[in-house]
Order: structure tokens, then C-alpha cells, then sequence
């Protein structure tokens, strides 16, 4: 049967360590050298990333180490005494507090997570568990093909490099992790430094960074944007396959294919931070609504030029007098082919001399001449009047076109971002 200890105990705790003997409001070694206090750091979790705030959420195990020896006490078998956070309030300890942390908290269910340890030698322990949300600066200009570079800094509040000294307690091994799990990154490195940073009106200070390297995960992304915008300008290209003449088709699925882009487009703007600069993904986007804004405008181009081509049969006289241009128009706009009785256009003639009397010579001298100045003065206006009585070949050409200009896009985006 072994007794209760704080039974059989004569001395309090308190005045086994001599608390109210001493000025606890003074750092250790007061007027002496700066003291040291050691730093351990175990992650236990990333609770969030918030691209839209630009900042991180972590909950930590912050371990400090140094050594007071007005807490010294004598001990028969130089056995160390743990406390909570009721002596921690009447004790010295380190005002390490996180730069650039927007909001942080100690947890404190079912008590305060603080734990004091001190050694017969008056080395301490004292760690707290906490949750810390900190800025992290990231830049999208590859987003989502990006690898953001996050830190969280430590720093002593008041105590400057000659008063306190901050250090990692076991070098590189002071950072420890455990096995952390994020839905959109993968955690490629956590790593552990020290830096000093200035400030005009209260000097040097000693800095501690937590850095990690986060690469996001684009599978995500592949199905929510890249995916549908590929599908939906694939799906734009199918009004070239379609007959010109079938003006609500070809228009209602421009429409929607330049709708659903926009729809794409706000999506994805929305759950991001106002940036100033483009981002990849803006690229791509607007790239692709402007491949489906053009096959609209292809349309445009084919039926205008269709109108035109059976405008010019009008006046030519190839159209009977009988047509009923009303009835031909009233189901798409357009006049039909086969209900057009046309003619063929009547050959040029290659001869170029009018003089049936020109003696081989001048025929000679003049055919190159003549031949050269009419192909000069013609070639557009022929290149125009094919294109226009042939608007069936504004489909076949951007059959092709089409496609491998977004090939040849989708080749050089993926080798420079990826």
C-alpha cells in the first residue's frame, strides 16, 4: 500500500520552488547574458488552406525549453514535477507569440492543453497546444498548376536578441510531423530555420520559421475545368458538320456552347482572390471562349456569304419567276438549292487577242503583257467571288483549322505551365 505523495508532502509546490521569493515578472538572469530558450515545434495538423483570405490553418504541440534556477528545488531522486496552466500563471515565460497570425487560440477542453515541467536543476519544459491561422502570400500566376511556399514565424514579443535568445532545440530535427492528409495539396517538404529581423524602434530580434511546400493536386481541377471547357469547345466545332442552311441549329448551339463558357468562367473566378495579374487558368479559359466565340462568328461569316452567293442568282436572272422566295425563306432564312433552278456560269475564253488579223508576232508580244495585267487586277476579286459563291468551303476548311489551332494551343500550354 503506497501513500498519497501530496498526503504525505509537508511543502507545497509553490514553496518548494520558492515562487514568492522571487520577481517572476523579470526574464531569468536579469542584466546578464541573453537567455536561451530552446524550440521544438510537432505539427499535428493543416486544418485549411484559403486561397480566396491567403492564408493557412494549423494546429501545433509548442514545446519551449530553458532554464530558470531560481525554480531549482532539492530532490533525493532527481525527479522532475509536471503542473498545468494554474502555475504557469505565476511564473516567468517566453512571450513567443506567431508573426504575421491573423487569429490563434489555446485549447482548452476539458482544460487548458498547457503542460509546466521542471527539473530539480530549474530546466523547464512548458508546452502548449495551439491553433494558429497565418498569412501566407501566394501567387497564382500558374494557379492551378502552381506550388505555393507557406511559413509560420515565431518571435519573442518584448525580449530582443540581448535579452532572449531563440533557437531550434534539436537543429533540423526539431520539426516534427504527423501524417497529414490535405484534399487539395500534397505536402512535398517541411523544413526547419532561424533568421533575425529589425525593427526601428526596438532593434534586433531572434526569428524562427516553419516553412513547408505545398504543389496542388490538378486532378481536381482536370474534372471540374479543363475537362468541361475542352468538351464544350469540341462541341462548338459540330456546327461545321452541319448544313449551313439550318439556321436555328447552328445558332441555338453557338449560343449555348459561348453561354456555358461564360458559366465555366465565373465559377472558377468566384472562388478566387481578386488578383491584378492572369493566371493560368484564366489562359485557358478565355482562350477557349474565344475559339467558341469564333466558330460562332464563323457562322455569321458562312451565312452572310450564302445570302450573298443566291442574292447575286436573283439578280442574274437565274432564279424562274415562278419561285416563291417567301416560302423558300420561311423555315430557316435561306434559300434552298434544290428548289432553284440555276445554270451553269459560262466559260472565259482563254484568248486574249481581239484581232483576228495580228500577225503571230504580235500575238506573241502581246498575250504575256495583257495575260499578266488582267490576273494582277483580278486575283481578289476572284479570290472573293470564289469564296462567296462557294460558302460550303468556310465549313471544310475550319473542319480542319479549328482543331489543330487548339491542338497546337493545348501543346504549348501544358509544356510551359506543367
Amino acid at each position: 500500500w503506497r501513500l498519497d505523495s501530496t498526503k504525505t508532502l509537508l511543502i507545497k509546490s509553490e514553496q518548494l520552488l520558492r515562487i514568492e521569493e522571487h520577481d517572476f515578472a523579470m526574464r531569468p538572469g536579469f542584466g546578464g547574458a541573453a537567455i536561451p530558450v530552446g524550440i521544438d515545434v510537432q505539427v499535428e495538423s493543416i486544418d485549411s488552406i484559403s486561397e480566396v483570405n491567403m492564408d493557412f490553418t494549423m494546429t501545433l504541440y509548442l514545446r519551449h525549453y530553458w532554464k530558470d534556477e531560481r525554480l531549482a528545488f532539492p530532490s533525493q531522486n532527481n525527479q522532475s514535477r509536471t503542473f498545468d496552466s494554474r502555475l504557469v500563471k505565476k511564473i516567468w515565460v517566453p512571450d513567443v507569440f506567431f508573426v504575421h497570425s491573423k487569429r490563434s487560440f489555446i485549447h482548452d477542453t476539458t482544460m487548458e492543453n498547457i503542460m509546466l515541467r521542471v527539473y530539480p536543476d530549474g530546466n523547464i519544459l512548458f508546452s502548449v497546444r495551439v491553433t494558429v491561422t497565418a498569412l501566407c502570400s501566394m501567387d497564382f500566376s500558374s494557379f492551378p498548376l502552381d506550388t505555393q511556399n507557406c511559413s509560420l514565424e515565431l518571435e519573442s514579443y518584448a525580449y530582443n536578441e540581448n535579452d532572449l535568445m531563440l533557437y531550434w532545440k534539436n537543429g533540423n530535427d526539431s520539426l516534427r510531423t504527423d501524417e497529414i492528409v490535405l484534399s487539395q495539396f500534397f505536402i512535398e517538404q517541411f523544413h526547419a530555420s532561424s533568421g533575425l529581423a529589425f525593427y526601428s524602434s526596438t532593434g534586433w530580434y531572434n526569428r524562427l520559421f516553419i516553412t513547408f511546400i505545398l504543389r496542388r493536386h490538378i486532378f481536381f481541377f482536370m474534372l471540374q475545368t479543363y475537362f468541361p471547357t475542352m468538351l464544350m469547345v469540341v462541341l462548338s466545332w459540330v456546327s461545321f458538320w452541319i448544313d449551313r442552311r439550318a439556321v436555328p441549329a447552328r445558332v441555338s448551339l453557338g449560343i449555348t456552347t459561348v453561354l456555358t463558357m461564360s458559366t465555366i468562367i465565373t465559377g472558377v473566378s468566384s472562388s478566387m482572390p481578386q488578383v491584378s495579374y492572369v493566371k493560368a487558368v484564366d489562359i485557358y479559359l478565355w482562350t477557349s471562349f474565344l475559339f467558341v466565340f469564333l466558330s460562332v462568328i464563323e457562322y455569321a461569316a458562312v451565312n452572310y456569304c450564302t445570302t450573298l452567293e443566291e442574292t447575286r442568282k436573283m439578280k442574274r436572272g437565274k432564279i424562274p419567276s415562278t419561285f416563291n422566295a417567301t416560302q423558300a425563306m420561311a423555315f430557316d432564312g435561306c434559300f434552298h438549292d434544290n428548289e432553284m433552278e440555276l445554270t451553269p456560269f459560262p466559260r472565259m475564253t482563254p484568248t486574249l487577242t481581239s484581232d483576228p488579223l495580228a500577225t503571230p508576232s504580235q500575238v506573241s508580244d502581246t498575250r504575256p503583257i495583257e495575260g499578266t495585267r488582267l490576273r494582277r487586277q483580278r486575283s481578289v476579286r476572284e479570290n472573293v467571288d470564289l469564296l462567296v459563291s462557294n460558302s460550303y468551303l468556310i465549313d471544310s476548311y475550319s473542319r480542319l483549322a479549328f482543331p489543330l489551332s487548339y491542338l497546337l494551343f493545348n501543346t504549348i500550354y501544358w509544356s510551359l505551365y506543367s
